[in-house]
């Protein structure tokens, strides 16, 4: 099922989520959901507190290029254990916060230990575009946007820019009622 994705400023995206004690059939629904709605964004990564659920779960497909297969993959409880001294610029943008682009740099790779869809504990290295959305949505856990790392100007510019488009979604959905 698609569900909507909350945009910038919504307080659900600043808290930091519970992590999920066990992995049963509802989880594995948020998580195919989570899937679909990221696909159907489009995106490559999606956290669920950007669907007003506080539990730590994210989804991720990295795998954009028309001869990649999908390569989605599911973790709960994500955290990282190690990450490269070597840093790497990226231009990151956010489902939450459409349309908006910025450099941000973060560790080159880092290595991933996580719960499965099957509830079996994993750990993964994440390389390049995979190591940059993973640590970004990681962040989406803990409360932390990727304009959290931007200057203090420029994330007020964002934030009166997403509180106007979310009037403008508010204006049209009533108008069409």
């Amino acid at each position: 099922m698609i569900r909507s994705i909350l945009i910038h400023p919504d307080p659900r995206l600043k808290k930091v989520c519970a992590p999920v004690a066990n992995i049963g059939d509802d989880v594995r629904a948020l998580m195919d959901d989570m899937l679909q709605t990221m696909y159907d964004a489009p995106g490559i990564g999606l956290a669920a507190p950007q669907l007003g659920v506080l539990s730590r779960v994210i989804v991720m497909d990295c795998a954009k290029g028309e001869d990649e297969e999908p390569e989605p993959i599911c973790l709960a409880n994500p955290e990282v254990i190690l990450a490269s001294d070597e840093l790497r610029e990226h231009e990151e943008g956010c489902l939450s916060i459409p349309e908006i682009y910025a450099m941000v740099t973060r560790p080159a790779s880092v290595r991933v230990r996580y719960v499965d869809r099957e509830g079996t504990e994993q750990e993964r290295d994440f390389e390049g575009i995979r190591s940059t959305c993973v640590q970004h949505e990681i962040d989406h856990l803990n409360g932390k946007l990727f304009i959290d790392y931007l200057g203090s100007m420029r994330r007020q510019m964002i934030t009166s820019k997403m509180k106007k488009l979310k009037r403008e979604r508010s204006r049209i959905r009533a108008e069409a009622g």
